[in-house]
């Protein structure tokens, strides 16, 4: 089959033979991916906890302490708080610890926040395991990324790389679910035993062949990519790749790793990866998630808000395995446009409804649009903005500086987090409804034209052709791993 085909760094278009490329992706990789996943679904499935768990938590017959209104709002608060801590710690951890070694760091953590919760006598109790856990969470949503970005196949980086969100949403549906049917306590020791399979099954992977390297470890380095690429592969090629590039970054690197992060080579991905994390939080998703029922409830909609609440966790939950069968072929930037116009639409429609209602229009008729438009929302979100600026921390940051870039990354989104979330009854107190969904449609705008003009296309580059090409070095034209076709197969 003939298709006409372009190098990645260049402009220049030929045609030659072409035959499309076979992703070898092993077990053992896929294996990697799943037990990291698993620690994605307990961030989840804690990201969601307040939504079910604070209804039954200010309910005075089954809770014996008091929670009021100001102590539940940090309940649900203070997770992003410490997950911003957790960001920034956890920058130094997986450069000092291993990419392994933090992971792991967090399963036992977990489940001590967890049963400190499940067990609490005072709300002080509920508020201590809330801040552990969103110390972890903010751990692990840095080096969850950063370790399959630097374990996986550029062939299947994308698809792979996808599963934990897929399994964080996972979490969140379950959580949704059992807060039907579990008061507060119930939900939490149930929290309490999704870190333990994933605290097992972190022993049987391997460190990252990268960081291997980047301590001078080449024996271990070499044992690890065979590991991840199977007994029979040939490893020597890409482990000479990765030792070539940590060389060239070591000779382009200061003293000191923040002034490392200020050099303009290294600010251009820093400043993507930032703008991204942005645009995610501040289209509005966490109020949506952490304030389905108070939103619909506003509505005024006829619909049962519980019920509202577990479609939109199983649109959720669908959507990114949406993703995860078309990043590979529709690429990062396809998705992400997808995602930003969904989104733009739908918050518009939101504000428009919203604003109706409260300036005394009849909008029983059309009570169905709100959870039609929630749908079509985090269905948007999850097939781009979700993921994808997680996908790409891991992707496009330079090995050099990639610990400490992602905790810079990881606190900025958590600051952000918890911004939209402490924020949005105020903003929509002020701004009313329709003005808070318009403000974040507004942001999504923005954000569809910072995606046009500045993020770079991922899909199917090594993790070293896409430093080169971030930090403007000239590539061989003897590599062919970058020639690419320039339609793609759905």
């Amino acid at each position: 089959m003939v298709k006409i085909l372009m190098r990645a760094d260049t402009h220049v278009s030929f045609v030659v033979p072409f035959e499309e490329p076979v992703a070898k992706c092993t077990f053992s990789q896929v294996l990697a991916a799943l037990t990291v996943s698993l620690g994605s679904m307990v961030v989840g499935f804690s990201s969601a906890y307040t939504s079910p768990a604070l209804v039954s938590m200010q309910n005075r017959n089954i809770t014996s302490f008091e929670v009021t209104e100001q102590s539940g709002s940090w309940v649900g608060g203070i997770m992003p708080l410490a997950g911003l801590a957790g960001g920034i710690i956890g920058g130094p951890m997986i450069e000092y610890l291993g990419r392994k070694n933090t992971i792991l760091a967090t399963a036992t953590p977990f489940i001590i926040a967890w049963l400190l919760i499940g067990c609490a006598t005072h709300v002080s109790m509920v508020l201590v395991g809330r801040a552990l856990s969103g110390l972890c969470v903010g751990i692990a949503s840095l080096s969850l990324p950063v370790y399959l970005g630097e374990t996986v196949q550029p062939e299947v980086r994308g698809t792979l790389g996808l599963l934990p969100t897929a399994f964080g949403n996972i979490g969140i549906l379950l959580c949704f679910v059992a807060g039907n049917y579990l008061e507060w306590s119930g939900l939490a020791f149930l929290g309490a035993t999704l870190p333990v399979p994933f605290l097992l099954m972190m022993f049987l992977i391997p460190e990252t062949p990268r960081w291997y390297v980047s301590r001078n470890r080449e024996e271990r380095a070499r044992k690890a990519l065979q590991w991840l690429r199977g007994r029979k592969a040939d490893v020597e090629p890409e482990l000479k790749g990765i030792s070539k590039s940590h060389q060239e970054s070591e000779r382009h690197a200061s003293k000191s790793a923040m002034l490392d992060l200020l050099t303009k080579a290294n600010l251009k991905p820093l400043m993507i990866s930032l703008g991204l994390m942005f645009f995610q939080q501040m289209s509005g998703i966490n109020a949506v998630i952490f304030y389905t029922v108070t939103i619909f409830k506003a509505a005024e909609a006829g619909l049962d808000e519980n019920l509202c609440t577990i479609v939109v966790g199983v649109v959720n939950f669908i959507a990114t395995f949406i993703a995860t069968v078309l990043i590979d072929r529709a690429g990062r930037k396809m998705l992400l446009y997808i995602s930003d116009v969904a989104m733009i639409v739908t918050l518009m429609t939101l504000g428009a409804f919203f604003y109706m209602k409260d300036n005394g229009h009849d909008v029983s008729h059309i009570g169905w649009l709100p959870l039609a438009a929630f749908v079509v929302f985090v269905l948007g979100f999850s097939l781009g903005f979700g993921p994808i600026p997680w996908l790409m921390m891991g992707e496009i940051l330079p090995g050099k500086i990639r610990g400490s870039a992602a905790s810079v990354a990881t606190a900025f989104n958590w600051t952000c987090t918890f911004i939209v979330t402490k924020t949005f009854t105020d903003v929509s107190a002020a701004l009313g409804m329709s003005g808070a969904f318009w403000m974040f449609g507004s942001v999504c705008i923005v954000g569809l034209l910072f995606v046009i003009l500045y993020v770079p296309e991922t899909q199917g580059k090594s993790l070293e052709d896409i430093e080169r090409k971030m930090m403007g070095r000239v590539r061989r034209m003897s590599s062919v791993a970058n020639i690419k076709p320039l339609s793609f197969n759905m």
